[in-house]
């Protein structure tokens, strides 16, 4: 046989190995993510044990910002305008989703992947960990807004601080390089803006945005880690967050790593 077929095969079994190896751990990540977040996790324990300071931040916080809520009709108008059409879970769902449908388009496999798998792993772990906790929503007399279900974490917190970073991590080898703090300050802005309105209309505690955010945050980072894992084994190099998960992107299709690269010739 010759040099170059076995050469050519050899190479081909690598890369199919580096696919496997990165789709085992982009799921086994999104398993690991709703326990490997320490920051959730002490939040939680300071949560079920009742930690005083704690109970006594949400209580002044959500009583502070309801009576602002009363006293200002416009602006709470324009909070649940915020909070149900704009940053609203199903409204940032279905945006990653046409974005990962455009990445299949585009042929980027493995990131519409990580996407699809972020946004499904962070909804479904939310879920679960709202159902554990069971803990209830704020009881305040004369509310401004209603919210069906459990109260921890919060939802449209971990929705938003997922598909932000998806949105963010895609989208930013095409935005040009001096438009990208821009782009991060966006990002950061909405989704403490989406904790802000969940807390200003009494249908959340302040711990449980908080608990949104970091859940949100564990589920992106150990799924972004599993992707950059599946660029290093497949000969990309790293990539730089400052610029996305994969500044290939910006070609007709995604640039084939040094190791494609190296069997096309």
């Amino acid at each position: 046989m010759p040099v170059r077929t076995v050469a050519l095969r050899l190479r081909d079994r690598q890369r199919r190995a580096a696919d496997r190896r990165f789709g085992v751990r982009l799921f086994g990540s999104a398993a690991v993510a709703a326990v490997a977040a320490v920051p959730f996790g002490l939040l939680l324990v300071l949560l079920e044990g009742h930690w005083g300071p704690l109970r006594r931040l949400d209580a002044g916080t959500a009583r502070r910002l309801h009576e602002t809520a009363l006293e200002h009709p416009a602006w709470t108008s324009t909070l649940r305008f915020l909070s149900d059409r704009v940053w609203d879970p199903v409204t940032l769902r279905t945006v990653v989703a046409l974005l990962t449908i455009w990445l299949v388009y585009r042929r980027a496999w493995r990131l519409a992947s990580w996407s699809a798998v972020t946004a499904v792993a962070g909804g479904l772990i939310g879920l679960l960990v709202k159902t554990v906790v069971e803990r209830a929503r704020p009881s305040l007399e004369d509310p401004v807004a209603h919210a069906p279900g459990f109260s921890f974490p919060s939802g449209h917190a971990m929705t938003a601080t997922t598909s932000f970073a998806v949105l963010l991590l895609v989208l930013l080898p095409l935005v040009p390089r001096a438009w990208r703090p821009l782009g991060w300050c966006l990002a950061v802005v909405s989704v403490l803006g989406v904790g802000f309105t969940r807390v200003a209309l009494g249908v959340h505690w302040f711990s449980d945005v908080v608990g949104g955010w970091l859940l949100g945050l564990a589920v992106v980072a150990l799924t972004a880690w599993a992707f950059e894992a599946w660029r290093v084994d497949s000969g990309r190099g790293h990539a730089a967050l400052t610029g996305g998960l994969e500044p290939e992107l910006t070609g007709a299709h995604p640039e084939p790593g040094r190791a494609d690269r190296e069997v096309s010739h």
